[in-house]
C-alpha cells in the first residue's frame, strides 16, 4: 500500500516539476540562424576528425572548441546561451539541423567521387605493372 502511494506521489511530482518550462529569453548577443548552422557544421566535422584521427589533433595541439570561437569571434557562453535558445524552438533548430545535413551530404558527395578516382588511378598502376610482369614472363 505504501509503495503504491509513494509512486504515485513521485509521479504526481514529477509531473508538477516539468508543467512549468518557460521559454528561455532571446540572448542579446543571439547568434544568427546562418551563423549558427555553420558553426554547428564545423562541430560535426571536427568530431568526426576526432573520432577518426584523434592522435594526430593532439599531438599538433589542435584545439577544436578553441578554434570554432576564435574562428567565428565568439565565446563559449554566447554559443551556450544561442544554442539552448534555438534547441527549445523545435522546429527553428530543425531548420538549422537541415542545412547542416544537407552540407554534410553534399560535401559527402564530393569526397565520394574523389574517393572513386582514386581508386581507378590506383587500379590502372596496378593493371600496368601486371602488364609489364606478363610481358617479362613471356619467351
Amino acid at each position: 500500500m505504501y509503495k503504491k502511494i509513494g509512486i504515485i506521489l513521485v509521479v504526481v511530482f514529477l509531473c508538477l516539476g516539468c508543467d512549468n518550462v518557460n521559454k528561455p529569453d532571446t540572448p542579446k548577443n543571439l547568434i544568427a540562424k546562418e551563423k549558427m548552422s555553420e558553426i554547428l557544421y564545423d562541430l560535426y566535422v571536427i568530431n568526426s576528425a576526432k573520432s577518426v584521427n584523434r592522435k594526430l589533433l593532439e599531438k599538433d595541439g589542435f584545439i577544436p572548441e578553441t578554434y570554432i570561437l576564435e574562428k567565428y569571434s565568439i565565446d563559449s557562453i554566447q554559443f551556450k546561451e544561442s544554442n539552448r535558445y534555438y534547441a527549445f524552438d523545435s522546429k527553428a533548430y530543425e531548420t538549422i539541423i537541415a542545412k547542416v545535413k544537407a552540407r554534410l551530404e553534399a560535401q559527402k558527395s564530393v569526397y565520394e567521387k574523389i574517393q572513386e578516382k582514386e581508386a581507378e588511378i590506383k587500379q590502372q598502376k596496378k593493371d600496368s605493372i601486371e602488364r609489364v610482369d606478363s610481358k617479362k614472363k613471356l619467351p
